[in-house]
């Protein structure tokens, strides 16, 4: 039996819990420098139900844009600390290889389609880009 460190199991075993997540993943995991787009829902109704479930729908549409990579819809989990923003209703977590995947998705007619469609239901959206950190060495 090979004799595995903590650091290369945990390397190796990272991405295991997100098996159980409510995760589209296309055939290629991105990059490592790819680009993150991270998206904030606030409700209209934020006590609707069928107001969540409804923008979930557009959501699962909007995940097949091809450009996509990986892709997350989640809902605030039920952690209480100070620095938690918990008012959100759902939130939208996308992997791109690159900007330009994400320029094109911007423009895709079937995000221009969700926004068209299920954009009566939000009174708040917030947006978080991120890039991979350059690091020394």
């Amino acid at each position: 039996m090979e004799n595995t460190t903590r650091r290369k199991f945990l390397k190796t075993n990272a991405l295991a819990p997100l098996a159980f997540t409510n995760m589209v993943v296309s055939e290629k995991p991105p990059k490592k420098d790819f680009f993150v787009h991270h998206v904030y829902f606030w409700l209209k109704n934020p006590a609707s139900e069928a107001d969540r479930e409804k923008l979930i729908e557009g959501l699962d549409i909007l995940s097949k844009v091809s450009e996509i990579k990986m892709a997350h819809i989640g809902t605030p989990a039920s952690t209480n600390r100070s620095v938690i923003e918990r008012g959100y209703a759902v939130s939208w977590l996308l992997f791109f290889n690159n900007i330009e995947d994400e320029e094109i998705y911007q423009k895709h007619p079937v995000h221009l389609k969700f926004i068209a469609d299920y954009s009566y239901l939000w009174e708040k959206v917030i947006v978080y880009d991120s890039v991979g950190a350059k690091r020394k060495g």
